[in-house]
């Protein structure tokens, strides 16, 4: 089987090397070049047409996010981020994920990470993820634009102490960021469901994500605080390095109000924020309406929590192969038989209300 060629982008030679002795030590890729800026990367893809490239942000001559614009409008091809773990760097990855890239990769200390190796098997396993995915990115980077009625001025509708009686549960991974942009904006301020979102992101990471999204949407989006009552008309994204679940906080089921609960309980196939533990803690928790949304991303993380959640009555959305960056999370829930649709990225939010 042919092996999977990477280009590899960065200004630093030591981490140009580090990245080259990390890809080319598994047996399923090789590099077959490697870039020192942005200029560089743009006219070796276009040159080399890679399966994957590797890309710094921060570098002279051309940044990675020109460069990645320069690459998704002319030559798509999947782009792994690596950033570093700082405020700028998650927001600067975030815009990448927004503009094409597949998936990110944090740096363990910062810039020119000495310890690169700590993530020497993340970097493996994300190559692979994403290889071959270069059709569907097309697909992906050419999905209806979001629609403008989602651009909110101004203070955002927001109902307060309204009841609670239906909840929207998506979980996502890989690809997920761009995902929920185009599902997040195209759900109406006033929606009578709170929405909770897992997405496998690393801490510092998910505060930029609801943040953008936030800027996006008429709804109101933010990283879940721990114990914070869980209202109507809000999405709620899980903290990166921390289980999200649902807490009654010691009420009785009749008095109908829920919590926002955050843990550091061992993570769950490796994973920590798991979108089992949210989906199994609705299960258990929640006494009405619940839609389960599970979207893009590697792994089969979440098809443990829709059976669950469908044996309460739940209704189950899977994202379809056709738009998903990585088949693996909705193929696990599909596999599961409990699954009601399949539905594109572009319509999964209209089917969420639908559903609800």
């Amino acid at each position: 089987m042919a092996k999977i060629k990477v280009l590899v982008v960065d200004d630093s030679a030591f981490m140009r090397k580090m990245i080259t002795d990390i890809i080319n030590s598994s047996p399923e890729m090789e590099v077959i070049a490697k870039a020192r800026d942005g200029r560089d990367a743009v006219n070796r893809v276009k040159e080399l047409q890679p399966d994957v490239v590797t890309m710094d942000i921060e570098m002279p001559e051309m940044d990675g996010l020109t460069a990645l614009q320069s690459i998704m409008r002319e030559t798509p091809v999947p782009v792994i981020m690596l950033s570093s773990l700082t405020r700028k760097g998650a927001e600067q990855t975030l815009r990448a994920l927004q503009l094409g890239a597949v998936d990110f990769i944090a740096k363990p200390s910062g810039q020119i990470s000495l310890d690169i190796e700590q993530v020497s098997e993340d970097i493996v396993k994300k190559i692979i993820a994403v290889a071959g995915t270069r059709r569907k990115l097309m697909n992906f980077n050419s999905s209806p634009e979001i629609p403008v009625l989602g651009k909110s001025t101004g203070a955002k509708y927001f109902p307060g102490d309204k009841a609670l009686s239906k909840l929207v549960l998506i979980g996502t991974s890989t690809g997920g960021p761009k995902a929920l942009y185009q599902v997040i904006p195209r759900l109406p301020a006033e929606i009578d469901a709170a929405v909770l979102v897992v997405q496998h992101m690393p801490p510092g990471f998910t505060r930029s994500l609801a943040e953008r999204l936030d800027s996006l949407s008429a709804i109101k989006v933010k990283e879940a605080e721990q114990g914070e009552k869980i209202v109507p008309g809000c999405v709620y994204i899980a903290p990166g390095d921390y289980h999200m679940a649902l807490s009654n906080k010691g009420l009785e089921k009749a008095v109908k109000e829920l919590y926002i609960s955050l843990e550091q309980s061992p993570p769950r196939g490796g994973l920590r924020p798991a979108v089992d533990v949210l989906l199994e803690s609705a299960a258990e928790k929640f006494w009405s309406h619940m839609v389960g949304v599970i979207m893009t991303g590697m792994g089969h993380d979440g098809a443990l929590g829709v059976i669950q959640l469908k044996a309460r009555g739940a209704r189950i959305i899977a994202e379809d192969p056709s738009t998903c960056i990585v088949y693996g999370m909705p193929k696990a829930a599909i596999e599961t038989g409990v699954v009601d649709k399949i539905v594109p990225l572009h319509g999964i939010s209209e089917e969420i209300l639908k559903m609800l």
